[in-house]
């Protein structure tokens, strides 16, 4: 299992912001845990909440420590046993993860820490090369019904988001899902370049990562996976071309098990803070992430509904039994 830790400082003198005359500085020195490599979403996130963090003050110093494995289960098990009580560590967290738990048949889930806020959304994409001979969805569609096997897919690990966006679309074709030839990849990176250079038919990522492919024209986008369309993409959703899709790959971030709840109250003012602050809201624009901001209470609430889709969706075409 790698292990990567790299610290931020900013400089010493810092503005604090107060809430009712009481400062709400996390801590000289926060921990963000990113369960992913170092470039993922997931690491990009930390960061983001590393420069919003320390240019409001919010902390002085900011320690990224990048644990990656299991689509974040190893990362999470690893917190919720290391951070216990302690409130200056957090977590970064995601619909893969909600996935790769129930998958991976987890000891360990999201209702084991606790919920600080829900932070971004992302859509995924469904490319195909930019030379392919299928022009847009229905083309996609009809090739799968003609022959799924022929039809191979692009995407992240096995289990997670882009697989269960490839499995929904088969399913919408009408095809046997055993037949899903889908080809999972460790980077996005080497998704758009598989995509690119024609090795598969198709691929599925978030948007963010496959951009700059997307820009120089070695990538054509036939629809986006949420329900209404994006900010930052201009492409038809799948529902808008008649397929009932809706996947949007949120994150959000959580603390440790066992803080109190004035710990709690105190991390998720802070977070509401940094949302709101210039440097968290350029970073939003600039990776193109639509703004998914969940307090600490309404984001324990949907990650309870949160896990019981998921996991609906994954039985429904067969990654977990039934019991």
């Amino acid at each position: 299992m790698a292990l990567f830790v790299r610290a931020f400082a900013r400089g010493l003198a810092v503005t604090v912001p107060f809430f009712g005359g009481v400062a709400v500085a996390l801590a000289q020195t926060l921990t963000i845990t990113a369960p992913a490599p170092p470039g993922s979403g997931w690491d990009k996130t930390a960061h983001a909440m590393e420069d919003a963090l320390t240019a409001t003050g919010l902390a002085e110093r900011v320690l990224i420590v990048n644990m990656p494995g299991s689509g974040g289960t190893v990362g999470l098990a690893k917190f919720t046993k290391h951070a216990r009580g302690d409130d200056k560590q957090l977590l970064v967290t995601g619909l893969f993860m909600v996935g790769a738990l129930i998958v991976n048949r987890s000891t360990v889930s999201l209702g084991d820490v606790t919920p600080i806020a829900r932070l971004t959304a992302e859509a995924d994409v469904v490319v195909v090369p930019a030379g392919s001979p299928i022009q847009n969805i229905n083309d996609l569609m009809a090739a799968l019904k003609k022959d799924p096997v022929k039809v191979s897919w692009a995407g992240g690990l096995a289990g997670g988001i882009d697989h269960v966006t490839a499995a929904l679309i088969a399913k919408a074709a009408g095809v046997d899902l055993t037949k899903l030839n889908y080809i999972p990849f460790v980077g996005t990176g080497e998704v758009a370049a598989a995509v690119a250079n024609s090795q598969v038919t198709a691929g599925i990522s978030n948007y963010g990562e496959l951009q700059e492919s997307i820009a120089a024209g070695k990538l054509r986008v036939l629809g986006i996976t949420s329900r209404h369309r994006s900010t930052f993409i201009d492409a038809p959703t799948l529902a808008e071309q008649g397929i009932d899709i809706d996947v949007v790959n949120w994150r959000g971030v959580v603390a440790a098990p066992g803080i109190s709840d004035e710990q709690r109250k105190a991390l998720a003012r802070a977070v509401d803070t940094m949302v709101g602050s210039p440097s968290w809201l350029s970073n939003l624009q600039a990776r193109r992430w639509d703004d998914a901001y969940l307090s600490s209470d309404a984001f324990a609430a949907f990650l309870k509904q949160e896990e019981t889709r998921v996991a609906g969706v994954l039985k429904s075409i067969g990654f977990v039994r039934q019991p």
